[in-house]
């Protein structure tokens, strides 16, 4: 298998994750019912994201932070969910390719992962002391 080359790649990666999450009745409810994702749409962002974050093309230009803590005040983002979006991640990443950068790719994804999962409980707590 080839690692990870070009936005197409990517663009099959987070493919095969979506289709992942959204059959999973654990985590799909996040997608179909709290943000209500129109994947045509979504599946474009994240290919600019990663090809930014991987192939170093830039045109990512929003708040990622801000975007979970908007969903996690509709619905709550547990380490659960995080745990099971990370799992999926990486066996989509897996199916695809295997190399430096499907390896970057995953450690960012989990980088990603628990620095949200910090800044929900920053919210959190903060929501508590007010």
């Amino acid at each position: 298998m080839k690692d990870i080359e070009t936005a197409e790649d990517i663009y099959n990666i987070v493919a095969t994750f979506y289709d992942k999450l959204l059959g999973d009745p654990a985590i799909s409810y996040l997608f179909t019912e709290v943000v209500k994702i129109q994947l045509e749409e979504h599946l474009p962002v994240l290919v600019t994201f990663w090809s930014q974050a991987l192939l170093g093309t830039g045109g990512y230009f929003k708040n990622l932070t801000q975007i979970h803590l908007d969903v996690h005040h509709k619905s709550a983002l547990t380490p659960e969910l995080f745990q099971i979006w990370i799992t999926h991640f990486n066996s989509a990443i897996d199916v695809h390719c295997q190399g430096f950068n499907c390896e970057r790719m995953k450690t960012q994804a989990l980088n990603l992962a628990t620095v949200m999962q910090i800044k929900i409980a920053q919210e959190n707590n903060k929501s508590l002391h007010n």
